[in-house]
């Protein structure tokens, strides 16, 4: 079951983030407890969780950014997908990025890129593939070597940013 979490998720999360790039789960202190109560409390701040058999098994945030520009439209963000090392390859990440659409659709942030004509490059980079549904359908672009802890990053950084200029250069290029 796909929901945004609850006060009561918190260590859960935390455990689920052990497999995004965490160590460690960090000690509970006022640091920690202020900042899960913000989390929650706040309304532009989306923690999507997939939950089955009563553990939760995948997550995601999606948070909405206030704007004062593009017709005073607000834009999402989504980070820190993750899914638990025995679950994954069943799609609970992307159910989580779909619930995470549908809010930022609600948010009418689709509708400005759309407007502004970044819409279609966006759907083809590896997020918006993974949104839409179309990773299967075009060329999918990995980047070896991106994850902050191995340690070729900044070795592959050029190369990979190249691949992506040239990838995104043709997006704009009408044949």
């Amino acid at each position: 079951m796909v929901r945004e979490a609850e006060k009561r998720d918190l260590d859960a999360i935390l455990e689920l983030y052990l497999y995004l790039h965490e160590d460690s789960i960090p000690e509970t202190d006022m640091h920690l407890e202020q900042t899960w109560e913000q989390i929650i409390s706040d309304p532009n701040h989306h923690l999507i969780v997939n939950e089955v058999e009563g553990m939760i098994v995948s997550s995601c945030v999606c948070a909405i950014i206030p704007n004062l520009t593009r017709n005073v439209r607000p834009y999402a963000f989504v980070e820190n997908i993750v899914t638990h090392e025995e679950y994954r390859g069943n799609g609970y990440a992307g159910d989580c990025l779909d619930y995470a659409k549908n809010i930022a659709e609600n948010e009418n942030w689709l509708e400005h890129l759309e407007q502004f004509g970044l819409l279609d490059s966006m759907k083809k980079v590896m997020l918006g593939d993974r949104l839409f549904g179309r990773a299967k359908k075009m060329e999918f672009v990995v980047f070896d070597s991106t994850s902050r802890e191995n340690e070729l990053r900044e070795k592959n950084w050029n190369v990979n940013l190249q691949k992506a200029y040239e990838k995104g250069n043709k997006l704009f290029i009408k044949e």
